[in-house]
């Protein structure tokens, strides 16, 4: 199939979405109307840019309000069908995309449609154009592909196919069996968006909240198994109205496009790439092996200082950089201080900050074509001094993901670092998951890349309540549960996730979870040595309380530890937060006992009790 995208998805001016378009790798494009008419220049030039770029227009759109009309309205409407069609010479394209009328002039009848679209059909073969039908969810009658499907069969016209929608499909929720009863050949137009699920009206659900495959909810891996059943093979396009992308960059959300189709495209197993290769299975990784701190000396000394509390041991130096690996249970903390390296770098651009993580992952090699076919580029770092040797990913917030092979003996820690004498220490085990604030724009690219690449499932996003305004969470997850990247964005500038985004210049992690066994025994330790923990009200232990079945003794061991509690149906949780390092991040403690969540009701508690810490810093 030939990758497609609609000039709508994207920011900027024809010319720039153009460029963009071509440079992502698409090899057709969809002209936008209100592109097209806002160009300051001639319609000749326009087509001359796209051949230029070595793009081909798949279809021209959208032709609006045109079957069911009685006269005078229906033989206007052949008029401006004429006037398209007069158009689309110009463009170079044979394909008008036509959508289920909305006017309050026209009338029912799957009939009246289809006689409407043969005769239509006979004055595009006059012109050699063709015709391609979409119901619009929010179609007057026809809002369903299964009749517009009719009427497209009953017009029996060969100029006369479909229009295939994802969006419009799902949003209305209707069955995708009768797909497979369509012939490829009648399909003429794919479109595919992914959205959240919403309850609202569909037209403002389009508009606003349609994003790539991959960043949202639907289950668009059925419909496109659907599709390549039936034979299709034209265009794959993507149509997508949402606010960020149009306020965006239009060369990174143009690259995030094209991943989405061969993400979408490539996904099942029996799907061939257009190199007639296989997209590698996915091999989620295992593990948040490392995390890398990029830090100037004081920082460092001073989150040393508030690992040695925690309980972290300084394991091992590095042989030829200013690098420490501090170290306890499974949970490996790298300080990295070396002049001219990318955590510098990042350091220079974001300030003391993750710049990193390590990803334990099986068969790398496989996860590198994976990659490479899904547009992602994989970095080795400079080899005269990354002697490591481990493959990186560009992650969210320009942050490095590193495929760390396991299987390779000796290991990286034994090659590059020198050991140090400690004592081990056994309060903390491993890191249960990672908070990071963005913006919503990057959470949509965070998702795709995490979903595409390592298959990382999202769970459905959550509304947190700040008290500057509300908050999107949504979690991405390996099935095994043993990663998990919490994702937070928010679209009201003072939220504490917005506050923290603007402090690393955009975006960061809020916080990492390390899982315990024993929280009673970290929060005494912590006691113990004078740590300052994230305060929390006595309202909030009265509301414990009352909503579960706690002995008085467990309440006031929560109370006097600053610890929150929650409990679903497989167990419960406790979660236990320090006071935040440099105003942007901070640790937070969790012992799993069958619990699956994430404590997704005391976040309310934690961002409130952080944007106060927040205030304090900056009065």
């Amino acid at each position: 199939m030939r990758y497609s995208i609609a000039t709508v998805c994207l920011s900027g001016t024809l010319r720039q979405k153009i460029e963009a378009i071509a440079k992502a790798g698409f090899q057709g494009i969809e002209i936008f109307e209100n592109d097209l008419i806002t160009h300051d220049g001639s319609v000749a030039e326009i087509r001359r840019m796209i051949e230029d770029h070595g793009l081909e227009i798949v279809t021209y759109q959208p032709f609006r309000d045109f079957e069911g009309l009685p006269e005078p309205y229906r033989r206007k409407a052949f008029d401006r069908a004429e006037r398209k069609f007069d158009l689309m010479e110009q463009l170079g394209t044979d394909l008008l995309m036509a959508c289920s009328s909305v006017s309050p002039h026209a009338l029912g009848g799957i009939q009246r449609a289809a006689d409407d679209f043969y005769e239509l059909g006979e004055r595009a073969k006059a012109r050699n154009m063709r015709v391609a039908f979409e119901a619009l969810a929010w179609g007057r009658f026809v809002n369903d592909y299964r009749d517009s499907w009719e009427i497209v069969r009953r017009a029996n016209h060969e100029q006369v196919g479909l229009c295939l929608d994802t969006f419009h499909i799902f949003s209305r929720g209707v069955e995708i069996q009768t797909i497979l009863n369509i012939p490829g050949d009648k399909i003429f137009l794919v479109q595919v968006a992914d959205a959240p699920r919403l309850s609202m009206d569909h037209l403002s659900w389009s508009r606003h909240y349609r994003c790539f495959p991959g960043q949202g909810e639907l289950p668009l891996d059925q419909f496109v198994s659907h599709l390549h059943a039936t034979g299709y093979n034209g265009a794959f396009s993507l149509e997508i109205f949402n606010d960020q992308f149009r306020s965006g960059s239009p060369e990174n959300t143009a690259r995030d496009g094209y991943r989405s189709l061969v993400y979408a495209n490539r996904s099942s197993e029996s799907v061939t790439s257009q190199q007639g290769e296989l997209l590698p299975a996915i091999k989620s990784p295992t593990e948040i092996q490392f995390i890398e701190f990029a830090v100037d000396q004081a920082e460092k000394q001073a989150l040393t200082q508030l690992l040695g509390k925690l309980g972290f041991s300084l394991v091992g130096t590095h042989r030829k950089k200013a690098v420490e690996l501090w170290r306890q249970g499974a949970i490996n903390m790298v300080m990295n201080l070396e002049p001219d390296s990318f955590a510098q770098r990042y350091h220079e651009q974001h300030g003391v900050s993750v710049c990193a993580f390590g990803l334990s992952c099986a068969q790398v090699s496989a996860l590198d074509q994976r990659a490479q076919q899904i547009g992602y580029n994989l970095s080795y770092g400079n080899p005269s001094t990354d002697t490591h040797g481990i493959p990186a990913v560009e992650g969210p917030i320009s942050s490095l993901l590193y495929l760390v092979d396991d299987s390779i003996k000796p290991s990286h820690w034994e090659r590059e670092f020198l050991p140090q004498a400690h004592e081990p220490q056994a309060f903390l085990q491993a890191i249960d998951h990672v908070a990071l604030s963005m913006s919503y724009e990057e959470m949509l690219h965070s998702i795709l890349l995490y979903r595409s690449l390592f298959g990382m499932s999202p769970s459905a996003s959550v509304s947190v309540s700040d008290p500057g305004g509300l908050v999107k969470s949504q979690v991405m997850q390996t099935p095994d549960k043993q990663v998990a990247f919490t994702l937070n964005s928010s679209q009201a500038a003072q939220t504490v996730s917005n506050y923290i985004a603007s402090r690393y210049a955009g975006g960061g992690v809020n916080h990492i979870a390390l899982r315990t066994t024993d929280i009673f025994a970290v929060a005494e330790r912590l006691s113990t040595l004078k740590m300052p923990t994230m305060e929390v009200t006595d309202n909030y232990y009265a509301d414990l309380a009352a909503r579960f079945s706690l002995s008085p003794d467990l309440l006031a061991q929560l109370k006097r530890y600053h610890l929150l509690y929650d409990e679903d149906e497989q167990g419960v949780f406790f979660q236990l937060y320090t006071r935040l390092f440099a105003g942007r991040f901070c640790f937070e403690i969790v012992q799993r006992q069958g619990y699956q969540g994430f404590g997704t009701p005391n976040a309310q508690m934690r961002v409130t009790m952080q944007a106060k810490e927040l205030a304090a810093l900056n009065a």
